[in-house]
């Protein structure tokens, strides 16, 4: 997500942004609740790859609306975000301190459609009981990367959770210079002596406003590639830069696409599609007929 709206930014204008939903055209909950979803990229699931979607794309919505949208756009796999709200009255936040009650419905609501929840962004640091309480909430949910951007001192105790709940971490990059991560050789040096289950979820588009190369980027990261944002942005070298459909800007998402097929990368590809607009289910699904498109060729 982009750090020019920050947590606290969009937690004031959640309200807002929610008011805005009747002007986009869209309209989730139409779906019959036990409507599975179809996948819309089959020849992207055979190379091994997952596309998913981060909830932050339809941050407008709640998760359970959002569920509904993915329905219709193909997608299986959803990316929750810890700050972003769970159901429509916004009193729930899609995060481990949910009630038992709500995760069965939350379960319940993603297996009804055929959706997965197969990594979580979260606030994972260093405080030990909270992250234990957030791997417990992951195991639970059949998550298998959490997404985070934990402190440097927080990997040793976080290295041995990973080993006791068979659950991958995955370093997520802002644009830098604000980011602890927000390039690969910070990322490599968290990593740096650690196992197989700490690693990076590359976000290509803050790669972009950061001024950087993403082929180079992921070269650089080959071995420790854990986890995806698919994000693609219309200029470079600016923190500012609004996201465009997978293929319309400077990350060269062909020739990224083409990289992860050489380097083997099996997993899950989350859209993260920042720009909010009429057109964002449209936006999304130009996102998943790339991949798609391109996984053809291989």
């Amino acid at each position: 997500m982009n750090s020019t709206l920050d947590r606290r930014h969009f937690l004031k204008t959640t309200s807002a942004l929610a008011a805005g939903a009747a002007a986009a055209h869209l309209q989730p909950g139409l779906l019959a609740a036990a409507e599975k979803v179809r996948s819309s990229s089959p020849s992207a699931a055979k190379i091994g790859w997952r596309v998913g979607v981060a909830q932050y794309t339809f941050r407008r919505f709640s998760l359970y609306e959002a569920l509904d949208i993915m329905v219709e756009l193909g997608i299986e796999c959803i990316e929750p975000g810890f700050f972003l709200a769970l159901d429509k009255s916004k009193k729930l936040q899609a995060n481990e301190n949910v009630s038992a009650a709500a995760r069965k419905e939350w379960k319940q609501r993603m297996d009804d459609r055929g959706i997965v929840m197969a990594s979580f962004y979260s606030s994972l640091g260093a405080d030990q009981k909270q992250a234990r309480k957030i791997f417990e909430f992951c195991k639970e949910m059949g998550v298998t990367a959490i997404v985070a951007e934990p402190p440097a001192p927080a990997f040793d105790m976080i290295e041995k959770l990973c080993d006791e709940y068979a659950i991958n971490v995955t370093i997520h990059n802002h644009p830098g210079p604000k980011s602890g991560y927000w390039e690969p050789e910070k990322v490599l040096a968290a990593c740096k002596g650690r196992g197989k289950r700490i690693g990076a979820c590359c976000d290509t588009g803050h790669w972009v406003r950061s001024g950087l190369n993403v082929v180079e980027c992921l070269k650089k990261l080959e071995g420790r590639i854990l986890g995806f944002h698919l994000k693609d942005v219309i200029e470079k070298g600016k923190p500012e830069a609004r996201d465009v459909p997978l293929g319309e800007g400077k990350a060269d998402y062909a020739a990224v696409l083409k990289e992860l097929k050489r380097q083997n990368y099996q997993g899950v590809l989350a859209i993260e599609y920042e720009h909010d607009s009429p057109a964002l289910k449209d936006d999304v699904a130009k996102c998943v007929a790339f991949v798609e498109n391109t996984a053809k060729t291989f």
